[in-house]
């Protein structure tokens, strides 16, 4: 009974060390945690970690929406903030920096454990391009797509000049550097979409559905305020996902939480009858 109380405290002690406010889930025996880590993008990741009968002297299991086997530096003095700040890698952020600048054609809403980006270079040529999640600055394999005078030129500048390649520059350039062509941004209309488009449900329009009432068929109805996000969401959609929350208050009618994109405050009014 001890050491079960001397267990308990430890964890209550380390998720306080990581931030209340990060987990989402934590099991009755307090073995079983899960947390949600944003990047320095902003982008919100799920962790689950499961802790050992002999914790912290063996390391907790990790598994995350990740593309790769996540290799955790454990020391027996280490603490679960510990594993949350080795969890924070710059993969997502290369990953980030190429949907925001290049024509992503493939995948139009690409999973945290997607590594692949198919981006268009003009003229009916597409790159396929394959992120090593260990090392995302470095060359990477790639896999050209169009017509064959074209492809076979831009292999032979891939050949050529991948010694150009530099870790310490941002994804875009280097692609500039070795392939020598001005590489298109992402069309207008994608952009315009994801503004319109739900950040939880990814759909522009709910359902029509006559159980939802007014809201049946409407449009992304609550904005971000965080004028580095402006996420748009269904009211609907966000009062439901603050729901799943355990940080999330409730006073009266109005849900108070974390945005899920950029962890700003949101305050969104939810009814009993929509």
């Amino acid at each position: 009974m001890a050491l079960s109380l001397s267990f308990n405290r430890s964890v209550y002690s380390e998720v306080e060390e990581v931030g209340w406010e990060h987990l989402v889930r934590l099991g009755e025996d307090l073995t079983s945690l899960s947390f949600r880590i944003l990047d320095k993008n902003g982008q919100v990741h799920i962790m689950e970690i499961r802790l050992p009968p002999n914790y912290p002297k063996f390391p907790p299991s990790i598994s995350a929406d990740v593309p790769y086997l996540f290799k955790l530096k454990w020391l027996t003095n280490s603490r679960l903030k510990d594993v949350v700040h080795q969890f924070l890698e710059d993969f997502w952020s290369t990953l980030e920096n190429i949907d925001r600048v290049l024509w992503v054609v493939d995948p139009r809403q690409p999973s945290r454990a997607t590594s692949y980006r198919k981006i268009n270079l003009g003229n009916d040529c597409c790159i396929v391009l394959y992120i090593n999640a260990y090392d995302p600055r470095s060359l990477p394999e790639c896999r050209f797509l169009g017509p064959d005078s074209i492809v076979d030129s831009m292999r032979k500048k891939w050949r050529s000049n991948g010694k150009r390649w530099m870790k310490d520059k941002p994804f875009p350039e280097n692609l500039v550097s070795v392939l020598e062509i001005v590489l298109p941004g992402p069309p207008d209309i994608q952009k315009d979409d994801q503004k319109f488009e739900c950040g939880i449900c990814y759909a522009q329009y709910l359902p029509i559905d006559d159980d939802l009432g007014a809201k049946s068929g409407s449009c992304p109805d609550y904005t971000c305020d965080n004028a580095n996000c402006s996420r748009a969401f269904h009211s609907l959609c966000l009062g439901d996902w603050l729901r799943s929350i355990t940080t999330t208050r409730q006073s009266f009618d109005v849900l108070f939480g974390s945005c899920p994109y950029c962890s700003e405050p949101v305050a969104v009014k939810v009814n009993a009858k929509v």
